[in-house]
């Protein structure tokens, strides 16, 4: 039987926001799914909006609160890392402040379901938890009926982020170094957080009022135990593994970081690495004994199906795709340097070899190079990736087609370069198919 609460979930193109909009649906929930921008795979549902949420002010909130009758906003807004259209304060913070203040303009009776993070507030060392925290007193004081949870390693069935980093780790031979491998890890199934919103959905504002809960399995797990559930689903439980050592996890999250400023959202930066060395731990007590939620173990979260092959597929592929993108960057990048600033000379001989006319040869010589490196340029943007990799392939196309037509021998050419841009095309198209993140 539908029960009468119509519940806005905020952030729903996310990794949590897109079970729970589904879920909540499936229990016959009215769900009004909000992001900034849904996938095109997400947009299905009429009630699923496209808002720039980040940018309404208090007004808009609200009015938008009361025109969809709202009873319950689950707010699953948050980002990692301060960065290129990322701020957590502002996130985390500051839109917060705003909501509570749109809960109150709006004259209705909401309870807001806000999605923290679990820890103590004194081992918080990064902007990311911090912010999180600053939320949480905030909301204390508001005076909003409010439940506040604490999710534990969240596992869905998508992954994204860290999830999606841990199942690589689980399907390819290398192993954490033992520090991060030791460091606690209560994960939580994310059909457990559905289950337990469901739960306050069923409820009068008043009921579970002013709570903060922690979920997550009560049973004390390690990082390395979380990733071994993960190798038992792949079948990789046995595979001879190199152990990274912890400088070299330090310089990924640092090209993480560079990444980060140039539109990218990797898995591994500094405050992954340092929430992840923290730990993820907390005391699920509460939250059991009062909605009655025995949440699943690992164990069954990981081993309710078996691994498929996409599964598989997508866990080998997520690290070895940054490969991908860095390796293609660098291709364009330095063959179009080299031909411009190095070996310009051999370039433009190339064409004076094959009868091009001389008023030609600098311009094509140069043109071709800048075209390179511009295309090298726009890969490195995770903006204009989409278009940098067409205009690759289109380029490697005209190369081949025009050598095809003005200088065939350079396909019998010793070194093969004409040859190997075959593979390069297809590398680029895999680039391409496989540069969604969600």
């Amino acid at each position: 039987m539908a029960i009468d609460r119509k519940i806005l979930v905020l952030g729903a193109s996310g990794l949590i926001g897109r079970y729970l909009t589904d879920d909540l649906r499936a229990r016959e929930f009215d769900v009004v799914g909000v992001a900034r921008t849904l996938p095109t795979s997400q947009k299905g549902a009429p009630l699923d909006l496209e808002l720039p949420v980040m940018s309404m002010d208090v007004p808009a909130l609200a009015n938008l609160l009361r025109e969809q009758a709202i009873d319950i906003v689950v707010n699953c807004l948050g980002v990692l890392q301060d960065g290129p259209g990322s701020d957590t304060a502002a996130v985390h913070r500051d839109f917060v402040a705003r909501l509570l203040q749109a809960i109150h303009a709006s004259g209705r009776v909401i309870r807001l379901v806000h999605i923290s993070i679990p820890g103590a507030a004194d081992t918080d060392r990064t902007a990311f938890a911090t912010t999180k925290r600053e939320a949480e007193r905030l909301i204390a004081t508001s005076g909003v009926s409010h439940t506040i949870l604490r999710p534990g390693f969240v596992v869905a069935p998508a992954a994204y982020g860290g999830s999606a980093m841990l199942r690589a780790l689980a399907a390819l031979p290398i192993d954490l170094p033992a520090i991060e491998r030791t460091a606690p890890f209560q994960p939580v199934a994310v059909a457990d957080i559905a289950a337990t919103i469901a739960w306050l959905a069923a409820r009068e504002p008043d009921e579970a009022r002013e709570v903060t809960w922690d979920l997550m399995q009560p049973q004390a797990i390690t990082l390395g135990g979380v990733i071994e559930e993960f190798r038992h689903a792949y079948g990789t439980q046995h595979w001879t593994r190199l152990v990274l050592p912890s400088f070299l996890l330090d310089l990924g999250c640092k090209l993480g970081d560079f990444a980060s400023w140039l539109g990218w959202m990797p898995p591994m930066r500094s405050t992954a690495m340092a929430e992840l060395r923290r730990g993820v731990t907390g005391n699920p007590a509460a939250w059991m004994a009062a909605t009655g939620i025995a949440p699943q173990y690992l164990g069954q979260i990981v081993g309710s199906r078996a691994a498929t092959i996409q599964d598989k597929w997508f866990a080998r592929l997520f690290l070895v795709k940054a490969l991908v993108i860095a390796s293609l960057v660098l291709f364009w990048l330095v063959s179009g340097f080299i031909a411009l600033a190095i070996s310009y000379d051999a370039a433009a001989n190339i064409l004076r070899a094959h009868n091009f006319p001389p008023g030609l040869i600098d311009p094509i010589t140069i043109g071709t190079s800048l075209m390179d490196m511009s295309i090298g340029a726009l890969i490195a943007f995770r903006r204009t990736a989409a278009f940098g990799l067409v205009a690759g392939i289109v380029a490697s196309l005209g190369y081949m087609l025009g050598a095809a037509i003005l200088a065939p021998d350079l396909w019998v050419e010793p070194l093969g370069a004409l040859v190997k841009t075959g593979p390069a095309i297809v590398l680029m198209l895999v680039a391409l198919l496989t540069l969604d993140n969600r």
